[in-house]
């Protein structure tokens, strides 16, 4: 098991349950040092007093609450241990919500909940139980890092999951980021819900992170002394361009259709869309003018010489 972040208790109307908070993400990224180019010394961040230049130590670096430029109160440890905190040892539930009331940009970090001691094992199993029976999950409140966080429990696999989440003030809201109207056709918002069916998965545990196994064989090459890997040919992004969304629609339904394997229809394209320019435009709608004078001309004109035929022979037949 991971080393305990957190120990306290979680609270749960009069029923208490000690929990241990651990991490429930692991960080894979690849992290660099950074160095001097000549030598590869390691080039180390020193925290320094912007008033006479000295390096400190870390017992020599406290808080500070920047009031203006010119003015900072100082903050110790010791106050803010003072501050009452009613959640400083405790994830007390607060209430019960459905689980599709939660917006997920409000949730933050994630950490699992394990029992601390035995004493907790059935207190612990009746909150999952009851989680699990009434398909909610819990919102509570918790003190991390001397500041008071607002949390959901909910179950993942048998464990009891504590999802920290963003205080309502703290979400921007997106209003003057939503695109002005446009308008669509039906057809295209049917083929973009026929894409998102097509491109419809039961899991998503089998995506890997591709830059990262790059990054690995690269690494790895340099330091065995091979040949680079070539880079992957990668499709040119346009820029400026117009593109037909329907034709790009039936292109992106095709390939998905191709990569599960289950073949297609006609092949779409995705092309470039020119402007007309407004001369032409005229100049090519008086001449559609003009051509379509010229048939309904022509039509009118063998029209009436089949009449004159037709009259021309009615006559000959009454004189015999």
């Amino acid at each position: 098991m991971p080393r305990p972040l957190w120990t306290g208790a979680i609270s749960f109307g009069l029923v208490t349950i000690p929990v241990k908070v651990v991490s429930a993400t692991q960080d894979h990224s690849i992290h660099f040092r950074q160095v001097h180019l000549e030598d590869l010394g390691r080039v180390r961040t020193r925290k320094v007093c912007e008033l006479d230049g000295e390096a400190l130590s870390q017992d020599e670096i406290g808080k500070g609450y920047e009031l203006s430029k010119d003015q900072t109160v100082p903050i110790t440890d010791e106050e803010l241990d003072r501050i009452p905190l009613p959640t400083a040892k405790a994830i007390e539930i607060v209430a019960f919500v459905d689980a599709d009331s939660v917006d997920p940009i409000r949730i933050s970090d994630s950490y699992y909940l394990a029992i601390d001691g035995q004493v907790a094992a059935k207190p612990y199993t009746l909150l999952r139980r009851a989680l699990e029976r009434s398909d909610k999950v819990a919102v509570a409140k918790f003190a991390w890092h001397n500041r008071e966080r607002l949390g959901l429990l909910r179950v993942r696999e048998g464990a009891i999951v504590l999802h920290s989440m963003r205080w309502p003030d703290e979400i921007r809201s997106p209003e003057s980021l939503a695109p002005r109207q446009v308008e669509l056709d039906d057809d295209e918002i049917d083929r973009a819900v026929q894409l998102t069916d097509t491109m419809a998965l039961d899991s998503i545990a089998g995506f890997r992170d591709a830059y990262r196994d790059a990054l690995e064989e690269l690494i790895a090459a340099k330091s065995e002394g091979r040949e680079l890997p070539e880079p992957a040919e990668g499709e040119e992004q346009g820029e400026g361009k117009v593109v037909d969304l329907m034709a790009a629609l039936n292109a992106s339904v095709e390939a998905a259709k191709e990569s599960r394997g289950e073949g297609g229809g006609a092949e779409a394209t995705v092309h470039e869309m020119r402007p007309r320019k407004k001369t032409a435009s005229k100049k090519a709608a008086s001449s559609g003018k003009a051509a379509t004078g010229r048939k309904a001309g022509a039509g009118k004109t063998t029209a009436a010489k089949r009449t004159t035929g037709a009259k021309r022979t009615a006559r000959k037949r009454s004189a015999s």
